[in-house]
């Protein structure tokens, strides 16, 4: 009953394991570009860079999901998880021009520029993930 459960282990610990590898990886990239660092902020109760940060990490983890259930192929994964990255990091820069004090307001712990960015992150993480094929 349990077999194809316990066979399949080997196989789930490599995917997940690689996955939070990357997910780690890509929060410090994340971190790196940002001109403010998410984790203290977060630590010192900023809820808008909660949200953004949540949003990124989603929007990035949403592809990586999907590549792993249509690929069952861990090199592709990882290859999808570079453009994720790639496409999530140029989201900030998007939305760093789209609203150009989003560097302070961020910090500051203006929600609704968190929310903004945290949407845009998602949504685009969604699409991302609908074209991986």
């Amino acid at each position: 009953m349990f077999d194809p459960v316990i066979n399949s282990l080997p196989a789930f610990a490599s995917y997940f394991i690689t996955a939070i590898v990357l997910l780690g990886v890509f929060a410090v990239l994340y971190d790196l570009i940002t001109p403010y660092n998410e984790l203290a902020l977060i630590r010192d109760g900023n809820t808008a860079a909660a949200v953004t940060l949540g949003g990124a990490v989603l929007g990035f983890a949403l592809p990586i999901a999907v590549s792993v259930a249509v690929s069952h192929n861990l090199y592709a994964m990882i290859g999808w998880a570079v453009v994720a990255g790639i496409v999530q990091l140029l989201v900030y820069v998007a939305a760093r021009l789209a609203l150009p004090r989003i560097n302070e307001a961020i910090p500051q712990d203006k929600l609704a520029s968190g929310i903004f960015l945290a949407s845009l992150s998602l949504g685009v993480g969604i699409l991302n993930a609908g074209c991986i094929i």
